[in-house]
């Protein structure tokens, strides 16, 4: 299983070749302004490197865009020093994923002690080697799931009573919502209803952890790279609405990510999803 994940990482930087100088009218994807305009590659970075934070949006099985990802952090800490993090990471799991930047346990032991997504050794494990290679912060920005977990079922509410130990896990309570902002209306359309009114508060809560994970772990002369599902971001939402809402005047630039049959344009349903919106052709390959 590990050789052919390491063969099909290898076909695709093959495939890439740099990310920039593959023919656009055979490319798997291409990059859009927020107004649908086709814009370049090295666009987006010198971009990105004008901002405090980037909020990477991703679509957590496409293999193209984990490897963007990467090359992304290796063109952007060419210009400019990088603070690294993800929503795939839990807050806490902080303490093991230091010990593993700092080369004091292995892989197998950030295995055994820290609770990864299921892919990521082939497409999370790179972004932080690289951080680990370079001596960058790597910050585990997410709640872990057992408080969104409670939230889902029983609401806000359910976090008062617990631990300070705990509740330091989070942002200080009590936790910040609008249920009114588009991305949880969205949230209750799709789902029919069902979930209740707690299920965009659990959203909330991970999107809340996250903008606070990052608010507290930037530095002015760094920028905070963050990767996340494109539903955390899109249409400045979500994290963008917490970390606005925290620190109105901090620069924030965001990527989305979009499937489309046709990549030659961008439709128009995905217009103003983020500064930067990344194309991905509905046919590449799933990595689960």
């Amino acid at each position: 299983m590990e050789r052919r994940n390491v063969l099909a990482l290898s076909c695709l930087a093959f495939l890439l070749i740099g990310v920039t100088g593959f023919p656009q009218d055979k490319s798997p994807y291409r990059i859009f302004s927020k107004h649908g305009k086709a814009v370049d590659y090295e666009k987006m970075v010198k971009a990105a490197a004008g901002n405090e934070v980037v909020l990477f949006g991703e679509h957590h099985d496409n293999s193209i865009i984990h490897l963007l990802e990467l090359e992304f952090a290796k063109d952007l800490a060419a210009k400019k020093k990088l603070i690294m993090g993800a929503e795939m990471i839990e807050t806490d799991n902080q303490p093991q994923l230091e010990r593993y930047l700092r080369g004091e346990i292995t892989q197998k032991q950030l295995d055994s002690t820290a609770r990864l997504w299921s892919n990521y050794k082939t497409d999370y494990k790179p972004l932080v080697d690289f951080a680990k290679e370079k001596k960058l912060k790597f910050i585990a920005t997410n709640v872990p799931r057992r408080y969104a977990s409670m939230v889902y079922k029983n609401g806000f509410e359910a976090l008062q009573n617990l631990p300070s130990e705990e509740q330091a896990m989070m942002p200080p309570l009590p936790i910040a919502y609008d249920k009114n902002l588009p991305g949880y209306v969205r949230m209750v359309e799709e789902m029919g209803g069902h979930g209740g009114d707690n299920l965009p508060k659990a959203q909330a809560l991970k999107d809340a952890t996250m903008a606070w994970s990052i608010i507290i772990n930037m530095s002015i002369d760094a920028v905070f790279v963050h990767y996340n599902g494109t539903y955390h971001s899109d249409n400045f939402d979500g994290i963008y609405w917490y970390m606005k809402k925290e620190r109105p005047n901090i620069k924030i630039l965001t990527i989305a990510t979009v499937s489309q049959h046709d990549i030659s344009t961008l439709e128009k349903d995905n217009h103003n999803k983020a500064d930067f919106i990344i194309v991905i052709d509905e046919d590449v390959t799933k990595t689960y």
